[in-house]
C-alpha cells in the first residue's frame, strides 16, 4: 500500500519535518520551522529538490503547523494536491519511561502516557504533546503514531539500568537508566547488519552517536544492552554543552561554596558545560578544532577530553559484549570527524579495534574505515532518524 509519511520532531520553539512516500522511501519534502513565538520566525524548507523560505510571524505552533501544510500543498511549487494524501504521521517523543517498549499508535492512553512522563522530560515532552495535538487537529484523518527515544533501550537488563540508590527510589519515582537517541543507534545498527551481510539477531556492535548531544550503547543481537544517557540526557559522554559523567558530589559542593540554587547548577552543567565550558570558545567541534589549529590550548584540551571520554566508554562496552563485530561512529561528529574517530581508537589494536588512515578520511558518508586485518569492523553510518521514524509509522498505518 502506497502511502505519504509526514515524520514531525517538534521542539519548544520549532518543527522540523520531512515528507516520505512510502513504501518506496522517497524523500518528496523537508524542511526546518525556526523562532516560533518568537521575532523572525522563518520556515525554511526544499520541495521536490528546490528550496525556498518563508519569513513571517508564526505566534504559536498550530500556526506553525498549518504554515507548513500550505507549503506541502503549493501546487505551483510543486507540492502535493490534497493534504488527505498525508495517511499517516510519526512523532519524534522523547521519553516514554517504560511504558513503551517500542512504537505504538497515538490514542488518549498513549497521550496521557506521555503527560505522566513530563517529569523526566520537562523540556522534550511538553513541545512533543504539542505537535501532536495540533497534527490531530490539522490531519484528522491521518493516524498519529508516537516514536520514542527510549524504547528502543527498555531490554537494557535491571543490573545496567538500576541505580545503585535506594530501591524504593526505583518503586516510587522509576528513578532508574533510560537512555536516548534509540532511533538513532536502533536504524545504524540494522543498517550495520546490512553491510556486514550478517543477521542481526547474531550481531554484537557498539554504536557511538557523536553530536551536540552524544551517547553510545552496547548493542547485543539488535537489542540494547548498555548506554551512556540516563535517568536524563546529562549522563555519559562529554557534549557540546553537557558535562556527562562527573562526580554527582559536585552539586552539593556548588551549593555550599558557591551558594547556587540547584536551578543555577542544572543550568550550568546542561547549558554551559562541556566542550563549551572546557574551550571557552564554542560548543561546536569544528569551531574547538579551529580555535585548537590556531594555538588554543583549552579548545585543545576540550577536543582531547572529548575523544579520552569515548574512548573510555568503547572500552567498557568492548568488555559487557565480549565479542564485537563491529563500532559504528554516527551523527555530526561521528560521522564528519575522521581526526576524532582516530583520536578514539589510538592505541586500541590490542582490543581488536585497527584504522586505516586512508579509509578513515571520509566525511558524512558510508565506509569501512578498519584496515583489512582489524578483528572489529570501523563503520561510518550516517544516521537518519526520520527515515526510521517514516518506517515504523508506516509498519503501524498499512497494518
Amino acid at each position: 500500500m502506497s502511502m505519504k509519511v509526514l515524520v514531525i520532531n517538534t521542539g519548544s520553539s520549532s518543527i522540523k519535518f520531512e515528507l516520505f512516500q512510502m513504501p518506496e522511501e522517497k524523500v518528496e519534502a523537508s524542511g526546518l520551522l525556526q523562532r516560533i513565538g518568537e521575532e523572525g520566525s522563518e520556515l525554511s524548507y526544499s520541495l521536490k529538490g528546490e528550496k525556498y523560505k518563508i519569513a513571517q510571524k508564526v505566534p504559536d505552533h498550530g500556526v506553525g503547523l498549518k504554515l507548513i501544510i500550505s507549503a506541502l500543498t503549493d501546487g505551483e511549487k510543486g507540492g502535493i494536491e490534497d493534504i488527505s494524501e498525508i495517511g499517516a504521521v510519526g512523532h519524534r517523543v522523547v521519553h516514554g519511561g517504560e511504558a513503551f517498549a517500542k512504537t505504538a499508535k497515538i490514542d488518549a492512553d498513549v497521550l496521557q502516557a506521555v503527560r505522566d512522563h513530563i517529569d523526566l522530560a520537562p523540556l522534550h515532552n511538553p513541545p512533543n504533546i504539542l505537535g501532536i495535538e495540533v497534527a490531530t487537529s490539522a490531519l484528522p484523518k491521518a493516524l498519529q503514531v508516537a516514536v520514542f527515544d527510549t524504547s528502543f533501550h527498555q531490554s537494557i537488563p535491571p543490573h545496567a539500568y538500576l541505580y545503585p540508590v535506594p530501591y524504593e527510589l526505583y518503586e516510587n519515582q522509576r528513578v532508574r537508566r533510560y537512555g536516548f537517541h534509540g532511533t538513532s543507534h536502533r536504524y545504524v545498527t540494522q543498517r550495520a547488519a546490512e553491510l556486514l551481510d550478517k543477521p542481526i539477531e547474531e550481531l554484537n556492535v557498539i554504536t557511538a552517536h557523536l553530536g551536540n548531544g552524544a551517547s553510545i550503547t552496547a548493542v547485543r543481537g539488535g537489542k540494547s544492552v548498555d548506554t551512556s544517557m540516563g535517568l536524563t540526557p546529562l549522563e555519559g559522554l562529554m557534549m557540546g554543552t553537557r558535562c556527562g559523567d562527573i562526580d554527582p558530589a559536585l552539586i552539593a559542593f556548588l551549593e555550599r561554596t558557591q551558594k547556587m540554587s540547584v536551578g543555577d547548577i542544572d543550568k550550568l552543567l546542561n547549558k554551559k558545560s562541556g566542550l563549551l565550558g572546557i574551550s571557552g570558545v564554542s560548543n561546536d567541534m569544528r569551531t574547538c578544532e579551529e580555535a585548537a589549529a590556531k594555538g588554543n590550548e583549552r579548545a585543545q584540551i576540550a577536543l582531547e577530553m572529548y575523544a579520552y571520554r569515548v574512548k573510555k566508554y568503547v572500552g567498557a562496552y568492548t568488555a559487557v559484549l565480549g565479542r564485537v563485530d563491529a563500532l559504528v561512529f554516527t551523527a555530526g561528529a561521528g560521522e564528519n570527524g575522521a581526526e576524532l574517530r582516530a583520536q578514539v581508537l589510538e592505541n586500541m589494536e590490542p582490543l581488536g579495534y585497527k584504522i586505516d588512515p586512508e579509509r578513515n578520511a571520509v566525511r558524512g558518508k558510508e565506509a569501512d574505515v578498519s584496515t583489512a586485518d582489524s578483528p572489529i569492523r570501523v563503520l561510518v553510518i550516517p544516521t537518519n532518524e526520520e527515515l526510521m521514524i517514516a518506517r515504523d509509522t508506516y509498519v503501524l498505518a498499512s497494518a
